[in-house]
C-alpha cells in the first residue's frame, strides 16, 4: 500500500497565523492550529489615530513554529516524516525593510522597538501622501506604469510604504538594503536564505502591489522612481526583475528549520502569495466566477484566460496580473479596506455602555466581566437577526462602508464612512 503523504499550509492573517496539515490523497484536514500574535494583540507599535499598523517579525516567527509543532503533535508521530511540502500565504501588501542578508531590521540590535523597522501591515495608511505623489507623478510618463493596477496607486501598497518609511526614519533609511513582502520573506526564512538576492519574489505580490509587469520587462525604470524622490534612486537594482508563480518551489526546508519543526530537510517550500488570491484557489475559482474572500477586509478575485482578455484594461481595480492566482490566467483583484474590522468597530461602539457594569453596586467585577463578554459576543448576531426581519423600504437608512477608506473603485484611503436617513423612528436593528 502506498505511503500516505501530507502537506502543510500556513495562512498569516491580520490577527493570527493558522496552520493546517492536509492528506494529499483526498484533501482531508488532519490537524490545525491557531496562534494569536501577542505583540499585535497588545497594540504594540500601532497608532490607530494616524492609521499606523505595524507587526513585529517575532510574532510571525513564534506563530510559525508554534502552529506547525502543535499540528504535528496533534497529528501523531508518523505524520512528520511523511510531510512533503509547505506553502504559505500572507496579508499584503505587508512589506518590511531588510539588510543584505534579508533580515528584517527589527531583528537587529538597536532597531527592535522601531516601528519603521517592522512589517507595515496591509491596512497601514500612513503613506497616503506618498501614494498621491505616485499618482500625480505617473502622469508625466508616457508608459502609464499604473495601467495594470487600475490606474490608481494605493497607500496600502509596496512603493508608497517604502517611500514613507525612508522619509520618516533616518536610522531605518541608513540600514535598509532592500524592501521585502511578508509572503516572500517567510519562504526565504524557511529555506535558509543568506542574501536577499536569493529571494524568490511572488508574482502575486509584485504584480498587484509593486508595479511589476511582464510588459515592462520587470519593474518600471529607475528614472520613474528617482525622479519622484532621490531617496528611491537605485532601489530597483536592490529589488527584483524576475517573479515566480505559486506552483513553483522556493527551495527545500533548511536543516535549522527542519530541526526546529521536527520535519525532514527534504520538505519542499512553495513560493508565497497573498491570502485572498490563494483563498480563491481554495474556493476552486473558475474563469469569470467572482470569488469573495472575507476577513478583516474583503478581496474580490476573478480569473480569466490570458487569450480572452486580449489587452483589455479594467480601471479602478487593484491589478490584473498573469499567474497571480492560477498559472496561465489573468488574476484580477478588487475589494474593500474593511469588513470584519467594521463589525468589530460597530460591536465596540455599541457595547461601550456595558463598561458601566464595573461601577455597579449590584454585582462584582467577575460577574461584570462575564455579562459584558456574553452581551458583546451576541450583539452582532442578535442585531442581524432582528434587522433581517425588517421590511425593505425606500426610506430605509443607508450606510457607506468606507470606515478604513476605499479600496475599489479607485483607491482613496482619505474617504470616510457615513450612515444616512436616520430619524427618531430609527431603532437599533
Amino acid at each position: 500500500m502506498q505511503e500516505e503523504q501530507f502537506v502543510i499550509g500556513l495562512d498569516f492573517g491580520t490577527d493570527s497565523v493558522r496552520s493546517v496539515i492536509i492528506r494529499t490523497c483526498d484533501g482531508k484536514e488532519v490537524s490545525s492550529s491557531v496562534f494569536n500574535f501577542p505583540r499585535w494583540r497588545d497594540g504594540l507599535f500601532c497608532n490607530p489615530a494616524i492609521n499606523q499598523f505595524r507587526q513585529h517579525p517575532l510574532d510571525y516567527i513564534e506563530g510559525l513554529k508554534e502552529t506547525i509543532c502543535s499540528c504535528l503533535k496533534n497529528a501523531g508521530p508518523s505524520v512528520a516524516k511523511s510531510v512533503k511540502a509547505i506553502s504559505i500565504d500572507t496579508t499584503g501588501s505587508t512589506p518590511v525593510a531588510v539588510n543584505k542578508e534579508g533580515t528584517p531590521l527589527a531583528l537587529l540590535g538597536g532597531l527592535e522597538e522601531d516601528e519603521n523597522a517592522m512589517f507595515v501591515l496591509w491596512k497601514d495608511h500612513t503613506a497616503v501622501k506618498e501614494a498621491e505623489e505616485i499618482n500625480l507623478h505617473s502622469k508625466k510618463f508616457p508608459g502609464n506604469y499604473l495601467r495594470y493596477v487600475g490606474g490608481v496607486y494605493s497607500s496600502e501598497w509596496f512603493w508608497a510604504k517604502l517611500l514613507h518609511v525612508l522619509r520618516k526614519d533616518e536610522k531605518v533609511r541608513n540600514n535598509c538594503f532592500s524592501w521585502v513582502e511578508h509572503c516572500d520573506w517567510i519562504p526565504f526564512l524557511l529555506t535558509g536564505g543568506t542574501h536577499v538576492s536569493q529571494m524568490k519574489r511572488s508574482r502575486c505580490a509584485a504584480g498587484h502591489k509593486a508595479l511589476w509587469a511582464e510588459e515592462f520587462g520587470g519593474l518600471p525604470p529607475d528614472e520613474f522612481f528617482s525622479s519622484l524622490d532621490p531617496l528611491l534612486k537605485g532601489f530597483t537594482k536592490k529589488l527584483f526583475s524576475k517573479t515566480y508563480t505559486s506552483d513553483e518551489p522556493a527551495g527545500k526546508l533548511s536543516r535549522e528549520w527542519a530541526e526546529r519543526l521536527g520535519l525532514t530537510a527534504n520538505v519542499v517550500v512553495g513560493v508565497g502569495a497573498f491570502d485572498a488570491h490563494m483563498g480563491a484557489v481554495g474556493g476552486q475559482i473558475e474563469p469569470y466566477y467572482l470569488s469573495k474572500v472575507m476577513g478583516t477586509s474583503t478581496c474580490d478575485i476573478l480569473v480569466a484566460p490570458v487569450n480572452e482578455v486580449e489587452g483589455a484594461l479594467v480601471g479602478g481595480i487593484c491589478g490584473q496580473v498573469t499567474g497571480s492566482v492560477i498559472p496561465g490566467m489573468i488574476g484580477m483583484e478588487a475589494g474593500q479596506s474593511a469588513f470584519g474590522d467594521t463589525y468589530a468597530w460597530f460591536r465596540n461602539i455599541l457595547s461601550w455602555p456595558l463598561n458601566l457594569l464595573y461601577n455597579s453596586s449590584l454585582i462584582d467585577s467577575t460577574i461584570a466581566d462575564k455579562l459584558i463578554q456574553e452581551a458583546t459576543d451576541k450583539i452582532i448576531k442578535e442585531l442581524s437577526l432582528a434587522a433581517e426581519a425588517l421590511p425593505l423600504e425606500i426610506s430605509n437608512e443607508l450606510s457607506v462602508d468606507w470606515l478604513n477608506g476605499r479600496r475599489t473603485p479607485d483607491a482613496n484611503q482619505l474617504l470616510k464612512a457615513c450612515i444616512s436617513g436616520l430619524n427618531l423612528g430609527t431603532d437599533a436593528p
